[in-house]
């Protein structure tokens, strides 16, 4: 879908944001439901769980460091902002959408919770809009973004 479709939802894109935090509130309420499984299957869950959480983090904080100045909740860059593409920025251009996404199975994993998977299958589509939006006003601030999307990937290191 191309992203001038999508809506702004408001100047900087705060309904963007404000449903982002809706569905993180299901995800996190979905994977305290209880496990839907148990033994074996569980415990290795668990583990691919947490390996899965502590790598989205990491690739989520990293996101956030090398933003530095340029952080915001909303998808509009900043006003006076600079293109960064350096650290997890030249693996993916959004490390921190791409790093919630992997957090998110993480935690339906660890949880055992089909529900909070599928939130996190959900928000894979939530966050490919919301960066097709985000990548509208980035190239209309940034002059080297076009450059810069056409050789990085989108939300996954290596795979989306």
């Amino acid at each position: 879908m191309d992203g001038r479709r999508l809506p702004e939802l408001g100047h900087r894109g705060e309904g963007w944001f404000l449903a982002q935090l809706v569905l993180f509130a299901a995800i996190a309420l979905a994977g305290t439901l209880g496990p839907a499984w148990s033994g074996a299957p569980r415990a290795a869950s668990l583990v691919l769980g947490m390996l899965l959480a502590g790598a989205g983090g990491l690739l989520a904080f990293r996101g956030v460091v090398d933003l530095d100045d340029n952080l915001t909740p909303f998808p509009r860059p900043l006003p006076g902002g600079h293109l960064v593409d350096r650290g997890a920025y030249g693996l993916v251009r959004h490390p921190i959408y791409g790093g919630l996404i992997v957090g998110a199975f993480g935690w339906g994993l660890a949880t055992a919770s089909p529900p909070a998977i599928l939130g996190a299958a959900v928000l894979i589509g939530f966050f490919d809009m919301k960066s097709r939006r985000e990548e509208i006003w980035l190239a209309e601030r940034y002059d080297g973004y076009p450059a810069y999307r056409a050789r990085t990937r989108r939300l996954l290191p290596w795979i989306y």
